[in-house]
């Protein structure tokens, strides 16, 4: 994975998760790689990887069954579905509309494009 420099690597991390569970490869109830396990995949501490799994499991996104490792929670992907929703609607929509409007390019164009893809 390569990582960037705008926001922490252990929530990058977190958000690879997420993704994944968005892709299905990971679905409720599901164990995930262990800490140390992810930390190898990824090429990082394992202290941030630690870090990525209590972030998650604060956001109720995963659990840990003692002595068994972490699953994802049950609901997990319609959770992260809402959350990231809501931050696309709220963050990244009001800028694509500003450069839209600077650049001239109507709604029809985009709805255009997005078909042709």
């Amino acid at each position: 994975m390569t990582f960037t420099n705008d926001k922490p690597i252990y929530l990058q991390m977190a958000d690879r998760l997420c993704d994944e569970i968005l892709a299905g490869t990971y679905k409720d109830d599901d164990r995930i790689p262990s800490v140390r396990e992810y930390a190898v995949l990824l090429e990082v501490n394992t202290n941030t990887a630690v870090k990525a799994y209590d972030e998650l499991a604060r956001a109720n996104i995963i659990y840990n069954k003692r002595g068994l490792g972490y699953f994802v929670t049950k609901g997990a992907r319609r959770q992260i579905l809402k959350e990231r929703k809501e931050q696309f609607m709220k963050e990244r929509l009001p800028e694509l509309f500003r450069q839209m409007q600077l650049l001239g390019i109507s709604i029809d164009e985009v709805n255009n494009a997005y078909r042709a893809e």
